[in-house]
């Protein structure tokens, strides 16, 4: 019988899938960029492609402070956020509702990867792995930080002008609805 393995044999697995998500996004990123047609969004994605690139470089260094060999395993949850978001790409949506849908695709990535990196920094934590732990950490606060970012632009204005364009006898209504509270108010 195999022997059984253990929450390290665990760790260095979530780790070798994490190096291969950050991998796949690599090639990922610039696409979204440039599907993106608010500058705002497409800065955001070319700025975490930066980010991703240099979360490589941490995962190589946990990976030294482990003694273990850097390699990825192919991280399957990725790869079908990844082609989700090509599906999306290639629908033929207005630029603003695209945008919208950018995000969401974006953030489903940025989501997943902090349920990833959140339990790989616990179970560093858990194990005394002190150096690999603020590595982890370090990327773990990158990807909310991304994730937050996404949603500022979403909430800042993407969405509802996407939804305006979707509805828009409902902001002609709320444009009404508006001038009259406005114009009972100067009476």
């Amino acid at each position: 019988m195999a022997e059984a393995g253990t929450l390290h044999d665990a760790f260095i697995d979530e780790l070798r899938d994490a190096y291969d998500a950050e991998k796949q996004l690599i090639k990922a990123l610039p696409k979204m960029a440039k599907a993106a047609s608010s500058p705002a969004l497409r800065s955001a994605f070319e700025s975490h492609l930066k980010e991703t690139q240099g979360q490589v470089v941490r995962l190589e260094k946990a990976f030294a402070s482990l003694d273990e060999k850097v390699r990825g395993k192919h991280c399957d949850g990725i790869e079908g956020i990844i082609e989700e978001g090509k599906s999306v790409m290639e629908e033929e949506f207005d630029e603003v509702t695209m945008d919208a849908c950018l995000i969401a695709a974006g953030q489903r990535a940025e989501h997943y990867e902090i349920a990833a990196y959140g339990t790989l920094v616990a179970w560093a934590k858990a194990m005394g792995h002190h150096e690999a732990a603020e590595l982890l950490e370090e990327t773990l606060n990158e990807e909310k930080a991304a994730d937050e970012k996404l949603t500022a632009l979403a909430e800042a204005g993407i969405n509802q002008a996407a939804a305006d364009i979707a509805h828009p006898e409902e902001k002609e209504v709320k444009a009404g609805a508006s001038r009259k509270r406005s114009s009972a108010k100067s009476r």
